[in-house]
């Protein structure tokens, strides 16, 4: 009974992380029609972005310790419900303020998911499975990117561009009443060290930051994430305005990068845990697959030379297959080092100094592109990776717990500590 529930979790999760891919993804191909209607710039829309970028930074930090507080079950259900909501509301807006409101509202919910998928997954599997279950968490948000283009063309042609964020809301709605309704006992949680509460050792919020592993992993998601959401805001536009893709066609090319990347989240997790199986350590482990995936990265620059469509998107693809490898075994490493007291925090501050770059680069972005071409974005997407895996392998030698299993730890903020 342990076994099934905690694959239905897992498969929940799948579910959650593609919603909320899907929800944000729905408006860099709604953009097209919303832009004529409301004639938005495109530095008005690097705008939007950023809406959405600074309240996505502040809850993953936030949602993160929230949810190494209260548990990814109540954690994971506020978030979802949160954006599920936000993201109805995007279809009834009728301004450009309305919309920098309600992305500002779907980031708020969205700064959870992945920290409370990665606390969650810690507590129900472990190191053999656990990279392999967050590539399956992960994954489904590739699949809700590959869902996002043909739905919402779909919808827009039928329904309207509206029927593209209320249809998914109403989804996300339903998904939370499944999710609280799962019997979810502490005894049938999978820990690697069991805790006893009276041993529990309490440490302060910011003793994180003594710990260099926190400021690697912060620093890497810092340079990579806004190569991430660029590939997810700016590529329908990349397609429209300089490879003269009709509005009809994106939907028929912009989601076989998100699956490369699906089906790399998942094969990217169960390559990990194979080679562990195999008597590679932990550390040798996941460093390969990174490795692996920075080399592949190097291909990206040729997007912007390449003469056919289909091959620049194929290019896309090994671009995402590659971010698969890298952002899996990236989380999983976060929950080797940190624990089951501290990964979703973790996790929460690495992706909030990711949103954090990709806010005050977003802008940025638009001007490039809107006064220079998209050359300068597609270099230095193909050269970050190989970078953060140099800070990687130089600065993490091995990846090993920063706390003993032995005594574990519970993540409290300075303002309530007890003497």
């Amino acid at each position: 009974m342990q076994k099934n529930i905690r694959w239905l979790i897992v498969f929940l999760l799948f579910i959650a992380t593609g919603l909320s891919f899907l929800d944000r993804q729905v408006l860099s191909i709604a953009i097209l029609k919303i832009q004529e209607e409301f004639h938005i710039t495109d530095v008005q829309y690097g705008m939007i972005n950023t809406s959405f970028l600074i309240s996505y930074a502040i809850m993953f930090t936030l949602g993160g310790w929230l949810i190494d507080r209260i548990g990814g079950r109540m954690g994971l259900a506020v978030s979802v419900g949160v954006w599920s909501i936000a993201n109805s509301l995007h279809a009834v807006m009728s301004s450009f303020s309305q919309l920098l409101t309600f992305r500002f509202l779907l980031g708020v919910g969205e700064g959870g998911c992945f920290p409370g998928a990665a606390w969650t997954v810690f507590r129900w599997f472990d190191k053999k499975e656990r990279a392999l279950a967050n590539g399956i968490a992960i994954g489904g948000s590739a699949i809700g990117a590959v869902v996002a283009p043909p739905l919402t063309i779909w919808l827009s042609t039928h329904y309207g561009w509206r029927g593209g964020f209320l249809i998914p809301g109403l989804i996300g709605i339903a998904w939370v009443i499944v999710w609280v309704c799962i019997p979810w006992k502490k005894e049938q949680l999978v820990t690697e060290s069991p805790i006893d509460s009276e041993k529990t050792t309490k440490i302060p919020f910011l003793e994180l930051f003594k710990k260099q592993p926190t400021w690697v992993f912060i620093l890497i998601r810092f340079l990579l994430d806004p190569v991430f959401y660029f590939m997810m805001f700016w590529i329908p536009k990349y397609l429209s305005s300089v490879r003269n893709v009709s509005f009809e066609q994106i939907g028929g090319l912009f989601w076989i990068p998100f699956l490369a990347l699906g089906i790399a989240n998942i094969l990217g997790g169960w390559f990990s845990g194979q080679l562990i199986a195999r008597g590679y350590s932990v550390n040798k482990a996941r460093k390969t697959v990174m490795g692996i995936a920075a080399a592949l990265t190097l291909s990206t620059p040729l997007i912007e030379w390449v003469s056919s469509v289909n091959l620049a998107i194929a290019l896309m693809a090994v671009f995402m297959f590659a971010h698969g490898f890298w952002i899996t075994n990236y989380i999983t490493a976060i929950s080797d080092m940190f624990g089951q007291k501290a990964t979703s925090t973790v996790v929460g501050l690495s992706g909030t100094a990711g949103a954090v770059s990709g806010l005050l680069l977003n802008p940025l972005m638009g001007v490039v592109i809107q006064n220079y071409s998209y050359r300068p974005l597609w270099i230095a997407s193909g050269l970050l990776y190989p970078l953060a895996f140099l800070l990687l392998i130089g600065l993490i030698p091995k990846i090993i717990p920063v706390f003993s299993n032995s005594q574990p730890v519970e993540i409290i903020p300075k303002s309530v500590q007890t003497d």
